[in-house]
């Protein structure tokens, strides 16, 4: 069967089908961006669900008893209980919502029954935001919004079968008409937090950067082409930062097992206190670099930064930072939404003690029994006089020496690693990606009795020629070591970049081995022309982060400053959004007080005719239609009025023509060739009344 006939047989289907066909497909439509965060049972019921409520529209089968929807809705509720532990909550709730709203269907006997749905189907579209506040979610959204609009403006239109296209149409109108008071809402609307925010019940799964880094879990990362951040540079008259200084600092990993490295505490879950002005031991040279930088979520209360602040970034109002003693600056609170901030950063900086100490101890301690190659080398390098003359310094360059003539490869596949990881690398494979090198390179130094560890975060970035921004995925994500050196504190060494120069400053990245899909697109689409989209994807995108998402308190105080307000406050909103809403109902009632005075063009002529018979001494009440007026006409001025008679019984039928506009014109001219009777006839007749 081919889709024209298809659409011949839907345009054949009762009303009643139709429009319920139609409120299934927008329905769906509404589930749709929530499967990924349902149950997988929630998810196949309510397509079940559809499906069989489809089939009984398309065949004019009757609905189901009320028990077995009675007996559905128990196994709903306790299949939502089996799955999230309990009813309440905004996962549990949505499960529910999603759930009601497709059993709801079912019931949809009466215009009541379609109300209901209606509403269920308006609070499905706002839980999508619980989820997600990205711009592709939002344009699904709107397109949903015009469909239940449509069929909630259809479902006022009980008579004969008009076409859905007519009710899209003034759907459509309804949301231009509401887009101006959803504008002004969203702009004076006082965000006061926490009262602001979008409800959560846990952190959702997301790749990026981890608090612990196993070997070979960051090559993993090369994947997942998300945005990580974005960045816009203060940079007014000079040169932007080379790519190769952009380290953005994440989590500092200290601890070795042999196979993975993590912190020695969980910084999160340290209380966080306001920071000091200027962090001890860290000393900076040169001049500050200033940005802004937009964080996407990542459930955790790490704020990136460009390596490495002197004073805490400029949060929203309701969070604080602080700064732990490894440089890595924390959140009051996790960063579930798109978090901007601006800070200001010193590309040449020192840090930590002057002098070993004995807290420089931790930073050379190793796993006992793994490794013994790597600390055979470690003390043949010690047993030489020069090496061992020139001190920590020394050992650093003849490790980075052996990375860059030894013969090692910079590779995403390296193969799974074994226990001893820093043998493999620097005997057996001398392959690797940015974590194979850098735990290789830090497990060397601590053999040598050098205090090491490793930072992990993201280095380098795209600049988006569309808006300035410069992009980090999380295909940036990298990993690099920091020594102590006596007299100097710690110094950022990154091994990666004696191993392939490339991947540093120049962002020649690896990428994963493409499908055959993939392949077959190069051929068709040219590279630059994809770069070229991309480019213009991120820039809206980052438009909607920046404008949407990120429109917080702080910019509206802005707004209220660009207006004169010299120290604004969440009070100064309210006083303004009460003032435009005073302004706006003004406004509405002289409109509704112009429009009731206003006549259409059809009254306009039949007062033009009352006039002129008013003339001839007809003096007619206002309430009298056109066939009535005809009637007076005829019995008080006789034969002479029957021109005016004729004319105003045309005047009636034009009231509910199919062309109205064009019978109109034509009365027009005809009224004013009119031939009306003289006065004195109308005065000798007397006038009537009706």
């Amino acid at each position: 069967m081919t889709l024209s006939s298809r659409l011949t047989q839907l345009s054949r289907l009762p009303r009643d089908a139709r429009d319920t066909l139609f409120l299934l497909a927008v329905i769906a439509c509404c589930v749709a961006p929530l499967v990924a965060y349902l149950p997988v049972w929630a998810s196949a019921m309510t397509a079940t669900l559809l499906v069989w409520r489809a089939w009984l529209a398309a065949g004019s089968r009757p609905l189901p008893g009320r028990w077995l929807t009675a007996v559905l809705l128990a196994l709903v509720v306790l299949l939502t209980v089996i799955s999230h532990g309990t009813i309440v909550g905004r996962d549990a709730g949505v499960t529910l919502i999603v759930m009601l709203l497709a059993l709801k269907t079912l019931e949809l006997r009466a215009r009541r029954d379609a109300m209901v749905v209606f509403f269920l189907g308006f609070f499905t579209l706002l839980c999508n935001f619980f989820f997600s506040q990205a711009l592709p979610v939002a344009a699904v959204m709107l397109v949903a919004l015009l469909g239940l609009l449509t069929a909630l403006v259809n479902a006022h239109m009980p008579v004969g079968r008009p076409p859905l296209l007519q009710a899209m149409r003034q759907a459509l109108r309804m949301m231009l008409l509401g887009a101006p008071i959803m504008v002004l809402l969203f702009v004076l609307f006082p965000r006061m937090a926490p009262l602001w925010a979008i409800p959560t019940d846990k952190p959702g799964a997301r790749t990026g950067l981890s608090g612990q880094m196993s070997i070979g879990s960051m090559a993993s990362l090369v994947q997942d082409g998300s945005v990580a951040l974005r960045v816009r540079f203060d940079t007014p008259g000079g040169e932007p930062p080379q790519p190769r200084d952009l380290y953005f600092r994440g989590p500092v990993l200290t601890a070795f097992n042999g196979r993975e490295w993590y912190a020695l505490s969980q910084p999160e879950a340290r209380p966080i206190t306001p920071a000091p002005p200027t962090p001890a031991r860290l000393q900076v040279q040169g001049a500050p670099l200033s940005y802004e930088l937009t964080l996407e979520p990542h459930q955790r209360p790490w704020l990136l930064t460009l390596d490495v602040p002197r004073a805490a970034p400029e949060l929203p109002p309701g969070l604080q930072a602080m700064m732990t003693p490894e440089l890595q600056w924390l959140a009051s609170r996790p960063v579930n939404s798109v978090l901007r901030y601006k800070a200001e950063s010193y590309l040449r900086f020192t840090h930590g003690p002057q002098q070993r100490t004995a807290l420089l101890q931790s930073y050379v301690q190793l796993p006992v029994g793994l490794n013994p190659r790597t600390l055979a080398l470690a003390q043949q390098m010690q047993a030489d006089p020069q090496l061992a003359r020139g001190g920590a310094q020394a050992y650093v360059d003849a490790a980075l020496a052996r990375l860059a003539q030894g013969g090692y490869r910079y590779t995403l596949e390296p193969g799974l690693y074994g226990e001893h990881t820093a043998d493999e690398f620097w005997f057996t494979r001398k392959e690797g990606f940015c974590e194979h090198i850098a735990s290789a390179f830090v497990v060397l130094m601590r053999a040598l009795n050098v205090p090491a560890r490793i930072v992990t975060g993201y280095q380098g970035g795209q600049m988006n020629p569309l808006d300035g921004y410069w992009t980090v995925y999380q295909s940036d994500a990298h990993a690099w070591a920091e020594v102590w050196l006596d007299g100097r504190g710690w110094v950022r060494v990154d091994p990666t970049g004696y191993v392939a120069p490339g991947r540093i400053g120049q962002l020649q990245r690896l990428q994963a081995p493409r499908g055959m899909f993939g392949s077959a697109m190069d051929t068709v689409i040219s590279p630059t022309l994809l770069q070229h989209l991309r480019s213009a994807w991120e820039a809206a995108n980052n438009g909607w982060n920046q404008w949407v998402l990120n429109y917080t308190q702080g910019r509206q105080f802005e707004l209220l400053k660009a207006l004169g307000v010299a120290a604004p406050s969440w009070q100064d909103l309210v006083r303004l959004l009460g003032l435009v809403i005073c302004a706006a109902a003004a406004a509405g009632a002289l409109w509704a007080l112009w429009e009731r005075r206003r006549q259409d063009p059809w009254q306009q002529l039949l007062q033009r005719a009352r006039q002129r018979l008013a003339r001839t001494g007809l003096q007619l009440p206002h309430h009298l239609p056109p066939r009535g007026m005809a009637r007076q006409a005829r019995q008080q001025l006789g034969q002479a009025a029957e021109p005016a008679a004729q004319w105003l019984l045309r005047l009636e039928q034009a009231r509910y023509a199919a062309h109205p506009t064009t019978a109109l014109r034509q009365l027009r001219r005809e009224l004013a060739r009119l031939p009306w009777p003289a006065a004195h006839r109308a005065q000798s007749r007397g006038t009537g009344t009706p």
